[in-house]
């Protein structure tokens, strides 16, 4: 099932497996048939590490969701709560356990806490006067989730607002744990790199970590070179910008959910021939998305420009290869082809998926509404009029556009600005809170108390000097054939890639100058290794980076250190670990106060 997490440098197999293993522990401990009561939240997540079948063999006969009321009749043992430690959670839990008891009926209660078990939640459990009835109280850990062959996620969706606006490191203390973890199954890492606040108080955390277990020395060899932490407000431009990869695009226009996304199913329709159209579906279709489909690991990364042609160029070999058929005249020959007829049906329905797709998202990015706004954000990372009111914008909140449209403009211009002046500011928050409610007054307060909107100060704007030194504009980008990280924007380098690429070669000490430009601090730790573990290093092999970014990262992001690892002089392989999976649109969201009441 989770082969394609074992194809990498990195066998991320091994982190899934240790995962698996503490779950079905838990799951023996209670004795006899089971029921689990899923916190919604939790279910994505956990489907990455274990599937229902695995469930199953632990007698897991039933699956719920929480919800408050009476839980559903089930003959059962035991009822396990798998939850998110969050006092509005406990309240619900008290609610189904208290109508159980008036039902009298003899069953065990068990409660999981994920990631934490948390005294808070416990205290409020006691005060509900239901402590009493869970039978195991205990916490699984489930901090890095391995997504694909070289990426994990924590999917903390609060981390960048808990960090920035509530100053609440917890997040950062999960992080810590999370690479303690993969510390004891991957080696001591030696070096570590970082970037920015957060990134300091994580590698804080982890040497302290480690010195408090500095008896246990694990003596694996270490199999990453180099940690890189980097802060997301290191780079906030980055995230705000329009994804053009085709990965990014499908975020951004439909979003993927735990690897899966949800697309209109009537473009997926098997019509036959003669056939009425009439009876379409109407429940979305649901695909799964990563590198275990061959085609979609070839086309992700791309410039969605390079799709088609690369779409084509697989429908011609698949045609092909059905062709064969007819020059199969041998017994021998024939079972061949029978032999590999599953492997080519299989590429051509995931061909016909990702046409379908790609046509979906042609009919957006050629639509004049996507250029004009694309246009916008490329004048804004080129420096063209940003200090003044911009006129599309403008236009689209007379338009009553969606409100993270507008919000996510507007950001990228006081970023690409070093802030707006004060009329220009003034001007923006006005029409907006006119346009469409002064409830979102909290939302603009929370942009700008993280960095996202802000007043220019005295000081000058930076930005273009960021842009000429790290060359984060380069124009023609080669969407076809890239020689540069930029094709994943169409022209703009993504910050945080370009601060990754300079580290490897030739070393951060080239860009002092604009290190110090950017917020946080930058540093170097080594950790000592046991001896006896130093890498021999072979002619010719690569070193691998895990690049964690603290507060999220986009798929665009992920495709340009992919292409990094795939050039051919890099010498360097990386892996990604974030705190979780974004796009602009659900990072501002998560920064809204109330995002349900933003207009769509």
């Amino acid at each position: 099932m989770a082969a394609h997490l074992s194809y990498g440098r990195v066998n991320l197999n091994i982190l899934r497996e240790a995962a698996r293993k503490e779950l079905r522990e838990f799951l023996d401990k209670c004795a006899g048939s089971k029921a689990i009561v899923w916190d919604e939240y939790l279910t994505g997540p956990f489907g990455l590490i274990a599937q229902y079948s695995l469930l199953k063999e632990h007698e897991v006969e039933k699956m719920f969701t929480l919800k408050s009321g009476r839980l559903p009749a089930a003959d059962v043992k035991n009822i396990i709560f798998f939850v998110r430690p969050r006092l509005e959670l406990m309240d619900i839990i008290a609610e189904n356990i208290i109508s159980e008891d008036k039902m009298h009926s003899p069953r065990d209660f068990h409660i999981l806490f994920v990631p934490r078990r948390s005294m808070l939640c416990e205290q409020r459990l006691k005060e509900q006067g239901v402590l009493a009835s869970f039978i195991n109280i205990e916490e699984y850990i489930l901090d890095l989730i391995p997504y694909d062959g070289d990426l994990l996620s924590m999917e903390y969706e609060s981390a960048f607002r808990e960090c920035y606006l509530e100053n609440d490191q917890t997040s950062l203390y999960h992080t810590a744990k999370g690479l303690m973890t993969l510390q004891a199954l991957y080696g001591t890492i030696p070096q570590i790199y970082g970037k920015g606040e957060c990134a300091r108080h994580v590698a804080n955390m982890m040497l302290r970590m480690k010195r408090e277990f500095a008896g246990s020395q694990n003596q694996i060899l270490p199999v990453f070179d180099t940690l890189l932490l980097l802060d997301r407000n290191v780079d906030l431009l980055t995230p705000l910008a329009t994804q053009l990869t085709y990965e990014g695009l499908i975020d951004e226009v439909y979003g993927i959910t735990n690897g899966y996304v949800k697309l209109p199913p009537e473009k997926f329709a098997q019509k036959k021939q003669g056939e009425a159209s009439k009876d379409l579906p109407t429940e979305p279709k649901k695909l799964q998305l990563n590198s275990a489909e061959e085609l979609y690991a070839e086309i992700r990364d791309k410039n969605f420009n390079a799709v088609g042609a690369a779409l084509s160029k697989k429908a011609k070999i698949i045609s092909a290869a059905f062709e064969e058929r007819h020059n199969a005249k041998t017994v021998g020959e024939i079972k061949q082809f029978v032999s590999q007829l599953p492997h080519m049906q299989a590429a051509r329905s995931s061909l016909a998926n990702h046409t379908s797709i790609a046509e979906l998202i042609k009919d957006i990015t050629t639509s004049e509404a996507f250029f004009d706004n694309l246009t916008v954000e490329q004048e804004f990372m080129t420096g063209v009029e940003t200090d003044k009111v911009n006129t599309y914008i403008e236009d689209s909140i007379a338009q009553k556009d969606p409100l993270i449209k507008i919000l996510r403009l507007v950001s990228m211009q006081s970023v690409c600005n070093n802030g707006l002046k004060q009329k220009v500011f003034d001007y923006y928050r006005r029409e907006i809170l006119q346009t469409y409610g002064y409830e979102h007054i909290l939302t603009l307060n929370n942009l700008e108390k993280a960095g996202l909107l802000k007043l220019q100060s005295n000081s000058r704007n930076n930005y273009p000097t960021i842009r000429k030194t790290l060359k984060l504009w380069m124009e023609d980008a080669n969407e076809q054939n890239p020689n540069d990280i930029s094709y994943v924007y169409s022209g703009y380098a993504p910050l945080s890639i370009r601060l990754t690429q300079v580290l490897a070669r030739p070393g951060w000490r080239s860009i002092e100058e604009v290190l110090k430009m950017l917020p946080g601090p930058h540093f170097e730790e080594r950790q000592q290794l046991p001896a006896g573990l130093h890498k021999k290093r072979q002619q010719g092999e690569n070193r691998t980076t895990l690049v964690f970014f603290l507060g999220g990262v986009s798929y665009a992001e992920i495709a340009a250190l992919r292409f990094l690892s795939q050039m051919e002089d890099s010498g360097m392989e990386y892996i990604i670990a974030t705190t979780k999976l974004l796009n602009g649109t659900t990072w501002i969201k998560s920064l809204m106060d109330r995002p349900e009441a933003q207009t769509s």
